[in-house]
């Protein structure tokens, strides 16, 4: 059939093409078939969504994703890629094969899966899990799509950590402290998916973050280390679409989860990864036991990629820091790194940094290192690499001027910092999008509290935004009291 191309400007991830109802009828397609397109000897894939508005008889509507397409066009039924049929097969519970999975991703890859059949395999995945072969074809699978970095060094360092812990900023205390240690550590980042902040969230506050991978080999090349976006250079492409599609429901399967972090650090050319396994109510991993098959499996993987990954299980029942959100997180890290700030941060990222020192056979002491200023001095210049200002100080990390202060409503004992609510809490209140809002947490668990004391204050960029973060502050319950003889009865 042949139609005139248009390009029509609409939003759109995937490479959609606009029919009008006519046409798609006289081809006899529906929403979300694919169509063949034909122009000059060049044939693209469009996946089709319906229009009488926009499009009209004779017309082709041409999104961006499609590349320059216009004038007189053959238009044919495409037929599904095989990877659907593939897709299926996970659904009903079967165990894919290599080439099955790595069809999967290549499709994937190149937008050929629209978003029901995106959705469906992620459905399948979370339904029926993934076989050790299956995460390991996978990790690989994606990994190979993605663009590598390459180092000279025998020895490359990284850390990640599985997430689901309100104000965990352990990255920028940790990265310096190795760098400063003489081992490279090009690290990576995510920006917050469903929390207040990620470590690139966090890092923009002092500097910059989206680099190429050759200014990446130049910051390093000067600082050691660096704490950069990993979504502005393409290690794990694939990723992204899948997390895209695991968001609404907030999905994270194990086996996906596993080749999430591996198949980028692999990419980065990482050697030594270190990664952290938090375990605890409100965290992605409810309990010691689930947390440590996690980390076996963490390692198997590893070890099939030529990569030394060491897990660290943790308690992470409760938030990490004080500060939620981009600035006040950011407050945190300096704070620490300066000698200061809170002592759960600390711990946490010198037990880490010890750890990979140690799997890098480095003999140094991380505590010795952020105690002397080191980390610090690596910090700053860090920052001033990535065009930051490497005089920062907490009186210049502002938070929102809208303010509020939730107090005690009774005298006890604090039983329990809830994740999930902290992270809505301070999303609600605009976080990451706002950098300065947020919230400080008063107060952790078993601390004594008197009717009237603080127990957290939220930040806000707006009125309204603060308002609506008050509300849900005021219906749930993120930081709960309870009497001494209540709180005795929870922990039996």
């Amino acid at each position: 059939m042949e139609l005139v191309a248009s390009e029509i400007d609409i939003g759109t991830h995937l490479p959609t093409v606009l029919l009008n109802g006519a046409d798609a009828e006289e081809l006899g397609v529906h929403p979300l078939d694919r169509v063949q397109i034909t122009t000059d000897g060049t044939t693209t894939i469009g996946i089709v969504e319906m229009t009488d508005e926009l499009v009209a008889p004779g017309t082709l509507g041409v999104t961006r994703r499609l590349g320059h397409v216009e004038g007189r066009v053959e238009v044919t039924h495409a037929p599904k890629p095989n990877s659907a049929r593939y897709v299926r097969k996970k659904l009903d519970d079967r165990e894919l094969e290599a080439d099955e999975i790595r069809a999967i991703v290549r499709d994937i890859e190149a937008d050929r899966l629209n978003d029901v059949e995106l959705s469906a395999y992620v459905s399948g995945v979370y339904s029926n899990g993934m076989s050790d072969a299956e995460t390991t074809h996978l990790t690989e699978a994606m990994a190979e799509v993605g663009d590598h970095i390459s180092w000279d060094d025998p020895v490359v360092a990284d850390k990640h950590s599985i997430g689901g812990v309100a104000g965990n900023r352990v990255s920028p205390i940790l990265v310096p402290i190795v760098a400063a240690a003489g081992v490279k550590i090009p690290k990576t980042s995510s920006r917050a998916v469903t929390s207040p902040a990620g470590t690139a969230d966090t890092m923009e506050v002092f500097c910059g973050v989206e680099f190429s991978v050759g200014e990446i080999r130049d910051i390093v090349a000067e600082t050691n280390g660096c704490l950069v976006w990993g979504g502005a250079v393409d290690l794990s492409p694939v990723d992204d679409k899948i997390i895209r599609a695991e968001n609404p429901l907030s999905l994270d399967p194990t086996g996906q989860l596993i080749a999430s972090v591996l198949s980028k650090k692999h990419c980065a050319g990482s050697t030594h990864v270190v990664v952290d396994v938090p375990y605890g109510e409100g965290s992605k991993v409810d309990g010691t036991a689930e947390a440590r098959e996690l980390a076996d499996d963490f390692e198997r993987v590893g070890d099939h990629l030529g990569m030394e990954v060491t897990p660290a299980v943790s308690p992470g029942d409760e938030p990490i820091g004080r500060g939620i959100g981009p600035v006040l997180e950011a407050r945190d890290v300096l704070a620490v790194l300066a000698g200061d700030g809170p002592e759960d941060l600390r711990l946490k990222a010198v037990r880490l940094a010890e750890v990979l020192l140690d799997d890098c056979d480095v003999d140094a002491d991380a505590a010795e290192i952020l105690e002397s200023g080191r980390a610090e001095a690596a910090f700053r210049d860090i920052v001033a690499a990535q065009g930051g200002d490497p005089d920062v100080t907490l009186a210049d990390l502002v938070p929102g001027d809208e303010r509020a202060t939730i107090e005690a409503d009774r005298s006890g004992v604090v039983t329990h910092v809830d994740n999930r609510l902290v992270s809505e809490l301070g999303r609600r209140a605009g976080a990451p999008k706002d950098q300065r809002a947020g919230l400080t947490l008063a107060r952790r668990v078993d601390d004594e509290v008197s009717a009237g004391d603080e127990l957290f204050t939220v930040y806000a960029e707006t009125a309204s935004k603060l308002e609506d973060a008050v509300a849900l502050a005021d219906r749930a319950e993120p930081v709960r009291v309870r009497s001494r003889e209540e709180a005795m009865v929870e922990r039996v």
